[in-house]
């Protein structure tokens, strides 16, 4: 819904300034029927994808495992669409549907660092970034709900200028205008970080643990990296993050775990072999430390939580 509203509202904001409908939009469905949100709010969809004739651009919006009800043919009218040449693209989670129809092959996408390792898991020839927006042709990948506003906001600035685009972002207190190759804010798990606020030597560790996921490196190895001893290592660490390297590495190698569970049907055995566990025994060990469930009760609860949204 956030995706949805962060799209639409710098362009009817546009069209209010400036006393002209520039811009006008509608919502699709896959059929005519009903869709209701992940906040539980219903919209009603003014026409059906098969309908969908002469749009400039057409973007997905749903969760990552948002599916068609007849894929094979949903899948078929979006490919219609991208062969009339119509602009096609996806908010944060919606790669994934609009992957699987296809139309991301040989693109540069966006992808929200939520879903990387899912995304990177499952369709391992695209070409993933941790930038807020991609526009790669006619293909334009969005990150997250204020990567869409800020992708309406370069829209209103290409049909009615700088200024008017300026004025809108005031209107909504929209601070940062973002564009291509700004790199998304990724949480530094303590509460008053993010990653690109940490100390350099922290933010190069982190860098080297994300690089080594599936194949783990010795945290010495790391500090010899980085030329300084571990244990100034493990107090900037503990001072910075609120945990020691060791820990911190592992919780990075859980987050990743986490994504594969929930946003992938890989076996658990796959999923540990992917972050350096030889078996599942200490991953789920690691797991049920980290977030309280096992793996199993996490993916269930995910499961049980897509039937009562009927998705």
């Amino acid at each position: 819904m956030a995706c949805l509203t962060s799209a639409i509202e710098p362009l009817r904001a546009a069209n209010e300034i400036t006393g002209k409908r520039t811009f006008r939009w509608q919502v699709i469905g896959e059929t005519p029927g009903r869709v209701e949100s992940s906040a539980a709010v219903a919209f009603e969809p003014d026409l059906p994808l098969d309908r969908v004739a002469d749009l400039d651009y057409l973007f997905l919006l749903s969760g990552p495992d948002g599916a068609f009800a007849n894929p094979s043919h949903a899948n078929a009218q979006l490919r219609r669409l991208a062969r009339a040449g119509m602009r096609i693209g996806a908010v944060s989670g919606a790669i994934f549907p609009l992957a699987r129809a296809g139309l991301l092959d040989g693109h540069r996408v966006a992808v929200h660092w939520l879903y990387l390792s899912a995304f990177q898991a499952a369709f391992p020839d695209i070409e993933a970034s941790s930038s807020v927006i991609e526009i790669d042709r006619n293909r334009l990948t969005v990150a997250g709900a204020a990567s869409a506003f800020d992708l309406a906001l370069g829209l209103v600035e290409e049909s009615l200028g700088p200024e008017v685009m300026t004025e809108v972002a005031c209107w909504f207190q929209h601070p940062v205008i973002r564009g291509e190759g700004v790199a998304q804010k990724t949480p530094g798990y303590r509460a008053d970080r993010t990653q690109d606020t940490m100390p350099a030597t922290i933010a190069r560790a982190i860098k080297i643990f994300e690089a080594h996921l599936e194949e783990p490196v010795q945290i010495a190895d790391v500090a010899e990296r980085l030329r300084i001893s571990a244990r100034q290592l493990d107090r900037s660490f503990r001072r910075y993050t609120g945990r020691a390297p060791l820990a911190y590495y592992r919780m990075l190698r859980m987050k990743r775990a986490r994504q594969l569970v929930l946003y992938t049907q890989d076996t658990l055995t796959a999923i540990a072999l992917s972050i350096g566990y030889g078996s599942t025994t200490p991953m789920v060990k690691h797991y049920v430390a980290e977030f309280g469930v096992t793996p199993q009760e996490d993916r269930a609860a995910q499961a049980g939580l897509r039937i009562r949204k009927g998705g």
